[in-house]
């Protein structure tokens, strides 16, 4: 249920041109000397261009093409690899000023979860961390992850003194959502949409409802996407848009049950139908937020879109029996599990009861 972030070939070594230059002089059993004399260049400038101590100008590309073979283009490309292998090289040792950042990030998780490779060095591993955010420095990471905590509705000071965790669940849910093509939004579209995804609460394996509440979402400018969150992070869901016309909805499966994913949804799909675009919604606890009335408003919109409010009565007279539960799961055309649920939240049913009706979700 999670796409696993992969990462192009970056080796840790630098070779010089004149690694190449050395091993083609071996190979041919020429000296130094002899390569200067063939160049028309000193022995001095030869020894500097073998061991890296001087750059490889196009004029020496050409003359190294004509004596040495291959191409132009190939020895300007061999020269232009190691002068960017210097420059990281020199970056990597003055990021390790900012390895205490790692810190403030869930950096064992996020390389379990393949969101980064992993680096014995931790110099590396900030470097890595910051092309996982999308940021050049550190202090740019700080204003980043301070401007999304500002958008997130009333989120207390003490969540968003430890946002580094959520942050990294938020960004992962972001590069996700770029790889979904979606029609630009539309809540009427969405709104219908929602409709029809209710039933597929009947459906018990993700790997069959999940592309389908993806696709059907992304018609109408939504990007699903499943996350687990990392230690640290306490959310259960997000929305967030990621520009006026595609909104991102994230689920971390944190409570495993469907009654609990599928509420979620729902409330989550209220938050971009309902609330404003400019702010981002993260659920987390009760403590997390100083103020409830857009979470009151969509956790209503969620009970009324899988148990609609005529039916609270009727809802209420199953007495919470197993039969009672089944035949009204049935009449609405919802899995049995989300009828418990209900049920314990108006405690009608005790939480231990009949929890054999939900069915649990586990990352793989």
């Amino acid at each position: 249920m999670v796409k696993t972030a992969t990462n192009a070939f970056d080796p840790d070594w630098i070779s010089p041109p004149g690694d190449t230059i050395a091993d083609l002089l071996e190979e041919r059993n020429w000296t130094q000397a002899e390569l200067a004399s063939r160049l028309g260049a000193s022995r001095k400038f030869v020894s500097q261009l073998v061991s890296g101590k001087v750059p490889l100008s196009e004029s020496v590309a050409i003359r190294l093409a004509r004596v040495l073979g291959s191409t132009v283009r190939f020895w300007l490309n061999r020269e232009a690899g190691y002068r960017a292998a210097l420059a990281k090289e020199s970056e990597i040792e003055t990021l390790r000023q900012d390895i205490d950042w790692l810190n403030e990030l869930p950096v064992t998780q996020m390389r379990k979860f393949g969101w980064i490779d992993t680096h014995r060095d931790k110099a590396r591993t900030v470097a890595e961390c910051l092309r996982f955010f999308g940021v050049g420095t550190v202090d740019a990471w700080r204003d980043w992850s301070e401007g999304l905590g500002r958008t997130a509705y009333r989120m207390s000071e003490k969540t968003r003194s430890n946002f580094g965790a959520i942050a990294a669940w938020l960004r992962f849910g972001e590069l996700q959502a770029q790889e979904i093509d979606c029609r630009p939004y539309s809540a009427d579209a969405f709104k219908s949409y929602l409709e029809v995804l209710r039933s597929l609460t009947l459906e018990e394996d993700p790997e069959v409802f999940v592309p389908k509440m993806q696709q059907s979402c992304a018609e109408a400018g939504v990007a699903v996407v499943f996350a687990p969150a990392p230690t640290g992070c306490p959310a259960s869901g997000a929305t967030r848009w990621l520009s006026s016309d595609k909104a991102l909805l994230m689920l971390s499966l944190r409570y495993k049950t469907n009654d609990q994913l599928w509420f979620s949804f729902f409330h989550e799909a209220a938050h971009i139908l309902l609330h404003r675009k400019r702010l981002m919604f993260l659920e987390i606890d009760r403590n997390g937020f100083r103020d409830q009335k857009e979470e009151e408003e969509a956790n209503q919109f969620a009970a009324d879109m899988l148990i609609p409010r005529n039916f609270h009565l009727e809802l209420l007279g199953t007495g919470g029996s197993r039969a009672g539960i089944l035949a009204f799961a049935k009449k609405l055309g919802i899995a049995p599990g989300i009828v418990v649920g209900r049920l314990q939240h108006e405690r009608v049913l005790p939480h231990s009861h009949l929890n054999d009706l939900k069915v649990r979700y586990e990352w793989t």
